[in-house]
């Protein structure tokens, strides 16, 4: 007859061979190795074995066990153990005697009950056989992150008077290293040592030498997935080695094996092989993220630029600055006033609403006062009476109100949306914000919040989104990872094609004859410049953004004072890529 182990609880009483026999499958199936071992004639060292088998086996595999019992000369049975490994089962049947003491049957104990294979002193051991060589490639199959080795540096609890000496010696491959950095990883936990940082192969043949010898230290090896060179990082990046995990334990093999006490194999008990394993594909490009964080790595204030194909809505690049990495992932995530770049939208909106037309004379006075709000230019600066494109190129913040003062409370709110600003999307890899333009409920608000002020806020990833949307004709939904879709809240939404071309012509007047003539060498390129206000208004947020031919981007400096900053640092990241 058969017995399947399926019953939880106490185990059963043994007073029958049966009996017996189900509750040890049923313990074995429960993972209840104590229970196992007391039904049988050595408890001691059947709990040892059993308990080394389900260790060694670890959580992935499942283990179901059936019991037959055989009457013989001696009483004997049979139990079949089957181990389920993902989409597979390892089955296999092993012998069992039972014999009678004090008048309760027992497992007759031999190691060959958990495998016919198994000696005394050995165990089971299960293992996952992954393509960690598999990479990750950018935009153009080239390495964006590879498996390599690293040498972990551990500091152990009883020695943290070494924390200085350690963060010393650590300094030229880490310069921000500090012992107050190292002994704050102890605090709150009781851990007996801290891995203070993975040095690749280049940066530990630099500090080996002075780091192995400090007390306390100790030095180990292992693989990791790291960016193909030390100069590549980037926010866009932190979140690619989690979607590199799902890509490899997606098409993973696997062995179980039995092995002696120096975990030596012994016996392969089964196995399947890996899977095809192609790389992860990026929409970033190696070269233009480079140029990227070399440009904002010469601004000394906290910089970002953040890079989108238009054509594909490809995230291309995604840089900031140490100064900007002490308050995280700011460039995809961060939000700030926008100032005037906000002013594309403003200009689309009401376009769009017919308040004026790509031919329009508006006037651009130094200052004027609007529902109570006084809007004045930088520096009062006072063009009279000029075309649309002239007041757009010099950034007039009075004619930019006036407009925005003459739509309705939710237009640029649902402008913005088009080209993605305040659009929730879920980017695989990525956690971003794109910012956020409440509904303007009063005359004052849409005044502040039509030259980027007031209300309104973008992140770098946001405005560069929306350049994207721009230059495409239509609502961009970003992505990072090939093969993996972005999900959001809004549909793609056509821009009417005779309000991008007239942005588009404005964009380019700025910088040809606007207020971004600095970057008129640079070839097709159009842009907006913007200076936002916040706090005290003594250092506002520079910002440029723009398109040239399939990029666009945003770049901001916080506390840059003026746009000046956010204008070189664009300089610096686009002349090499146009040469």
């Amino acid at each position: 007859m058969a017995i399947v182990g399926t019953m939880s609880g106490c185990f059963l009483s043994s007073e029958s061979p049966e009996d017996a026999l189900r509750s040890f499958a049923a313990a074995l199936q429960e993972g209840d190795a104590t229970r196992a071992a007391a039904l049988t004639d050595d408890p001691t060292a059947a709990g040892a074995a059993i308990t080394a088998m389900f260790d060694g086996m670890g959580r992935t595999p499942k283990l179901s066990v059936a019991a037959d019992l055989v009457d013989d000369k001696e009483v004997s049975g049979t139990l079949d153990h089957r181990w389920q490994i993902r989409d597979r089962s390892v089955e296999y049947q092993t012998s069992v005697v039972l014999a009678e003491s004090d008048s309760h049957w027992k497992i007759r104990w031999q190691p060959s009950v958990l495998h016919r294979q198994l000696r005394a002193g050995e165990s089971f051991s299960y293992s996952d056989d992954r393509a960690y060589r598999t990479p990750v490639l950018d935009t153009n199959d080239r390495p964006l992150m590879t498996w390599q080795a690293v040498t972990l540096v551990a500091l152990q609890r009883a020695q943290l008077d070494s924390a200085e000496m350690l963060a010393r010696a650590l300094r030229p491959v880490e310069p921000g290293m500090t012992a107050a950095g190292i002994r704050a990883a102890f605090a709150g936990n009781n851990a007996p040592q801290h891995t203070v940082i993975r040095l690749r192969e280049s940066d530990l043949r630099r500090v080996r030498r002075s780091v192995e010898s400090i007390p306390g230290v100790a030095l180990s090896e292992q693989g990791a997935l790291l960016s193909a060179t030390r100069a590549l990082h980037s926010p866009a990046m932190s979140g690619l080695e989690e979607i590199w995990r799902e890509h490899i334990d997606a098409t993973a093999g696997w062995s179980v094996q039995i092995v002696g006490a120096d975990g030596t194999p012994t016996h392969l008990v089964d196995s399947a092989q890996p899977g095809v394993t192609p790389p992860v594909h990026t929409t970033l490009d190696r070269d233009v993220q480079t140029r990227a964080q070399l440009a904002v790595d010469g601004e000394r204030r906290p910089a970002m630029v953040v890079a989108i194909e238009p054509s594909t809505g490809g995230i291309v690049a995604v840089a900031q600055n140490d100064a900007a990495d002490r308050s995280g992932s700011v460039s995809l995530s961060g939000l700030y006033p926008p100032g005037s770049t906000f002013k594309t939208i403003t200009t689309a909106a009401a376009l769009d609403a017919g308040a004026v037309q790509p031919t329009s004379q508006v006037r651009c006075p130094g200052r004027t006062t609007i529902e109570g709000r006084t809007i004045p230019n930088e520096d009062d600066f006072d063009l009279g009476t000029v075309a649309l494109s002239t007041a757009f190129a010099r950034s007039c913040n009075t004619t930019m109100g006036a407009l925005a003062n003459r739509l309705p409370d939710d237009a640029l709110t649902a402008m913005a949306r088009r080209f993605g600003i305040g659009a929730d999307y879920t980017v695989p890899g990525l956690t971003t914000v794109t910012g956020s333009v409440p509904r303007a409920d009063s005359p004052a608000l849409r005044v502040e919040n039509g030259i980027g002020q007031g209300t309104v806020t973008v992140s770098p990833f946001g405005l560069a989104l929306a350049e994207a949307s721009l230059a495409r004709g239509e609502t961009v939904t970003p992505g990072l990872v090939r093969g993996r879709d972005t999900t959001g809240d809004v549909e793609p939404q056509q821009i009417p094609g005779d309000v991008t071309r007239a942005l588009r012509s404005m964009m380019r007047d700025t910088v040809t004859r606007g207020t971004a003539t600095a970057l008129r060498d640079i070839p097709g390129l159009g842009g907006k410049t913007g200076t936002a206000e916040y706090g005290d208004n003594k250092n506002p947020h520079g910002w440029f953004a723009g398109i040239v031919g399939d990029l666009a981007f945003a770049t901001l400096v916080v506390g840059g004072g003026s746009s000046a900053p956010a204008v070189e640092v664009t300089g610096e990241f686009l002349r090499p890529l146009s040469e």
